[in-house]
């Protein structure tokens, strides 16, 4: 059994001691780099029996199953995986496997990402290894006092709302679904509507799934109802946010800042209007990446394969 790791980007799958658990005739094989096309990717999959996906860094649609007669197992870091045709996979016979996750490294970064746009600190960073001291740094912003709005109060908003009132900030949430019993539950207020939500905060930041609801969810119009002292963080989906809208509100000075963790089109092409942009922060979808949700997912990942060659699959989403 062959066995393909995709987009393992920072060459670490290997250096995780649960491989050397598989049977001696299971063969597993990184594919450092990202390959975008399909035709290019269904010739490098082309001998595996099991393709291993690092969330969704990778999509594997219907197109691309099709052109795989050899593959028999799909396993994906975590229990969701949209950019899995599951339907697709299923018509062919492929079982696909997911593994469980951590959640608390996203909301780590989410707040990482909001005190580094909110306190400058890469440019301040930048500034002092030139020798410059505190040269052009414009006083920071402020948690304490303000308001944090958080669209999508589930298990990593939920997280993120309680270092929000840790830091001393009023939390108010709204997302489609949301009752006032769950905004009680966790301490926060509930926001009558998107519109207010986004009209008060401070800070906004996004924990939502992407589908055909949430898509879009903040264009033109909605983020021009923000304060344009506001910042903006998003460590969920890049497609929740119009990206042209985006782009041309903080190319005109619309919002105070940006924290970015992912993107409409990853990874991020070269020269993308993004990277130019003035008080944004941007890191290349790090949310999930971390020692202990690695461990996580390839301990699982592991004992998913294990479990598939050994006729008894686990953790089956389809």
């Amino acid at each position: 059994m062959r066995v393909a790791v995709l987009d393992d980007y920072q060459h670490v799958a290997l250096s995780y001691s649960y491989w050397s658990e598989l049977p001696a005739d299971i063969v597993v094989e990184p594919i450092h780099e990202h390959v975008a096309d399909v035709g290019e990717l269904a010739a490098r999959l082309a001998p595996y029996d099991v393709v291993v996906a690092t969330r969704e860094r990778t999509a594997l649609p219907r197109e691309l199953l099709e052109r795989l007669p050899n593959l028999r197992l799909i396993v994906t870091a975590g229990m969701a995986n949209a950019s899995i045709d599951t339907a697709a996979a299923a018509e062919r016979g492929v079982t696909v496997c997911g593994t469980a996750s951590v959640g608390t490294s996203t909301v780590e970064l989410t707040w990482a990402l909001v005190l580094a746009v909110l306190r400058g600190i890469p440019s301040a960073e930048a500034t002092l290894r030139r020798g410059e001291w505190q040269a052009g740094s414009l006083p920071g912003g402020d948690l304490a006092g303000a308001t944090l709005g958080v669209l999508g109060l589930g298990r990593i908003g939920a997280r993120v709302a309680a270092v929000g009132q840790a830091f001393g900030m009023r939390v108010v949430a709204w997302s489609q679904n949301l009752t006032a019993e769950r905004a009680a539950e966790v301490g926060v207020d509930l926001a009558s509507s998107k519109e207010e939500l986004l009209a008060s905060a401070d800070v906004v930041t996004l924990h939502l799934r992407l589908s055909n609801r949430t898509r879009g969810l903040l264009g033109a119009p909605e983020l021009a109802l923000m304060k344009p002292t506001a910042y903006l963080v998003n460590t969920s989906r890049g497609p929740l946010i119009d990206e042209r809208a985006l782009i041309d509100a903080m190319t005109h000075g619309r919002l105070a800042g940006l924290g970015l963790d992912v993107y409409g089109s990853e990874p991020l092409p070269a020269g993308h209007p993004l990277i130019d942009l003035p008080n944004t922060v941007l890191t290349p979808h790090l949310g999930y990446v971390s020692r202990r949700t690695f461990d996580v997912f390839f301990r699982d990942m592991v004992a998913d394969i294990a479990a598939f060659h050994a006729g008894a699959p686990v953790r089956v989403i389809s």
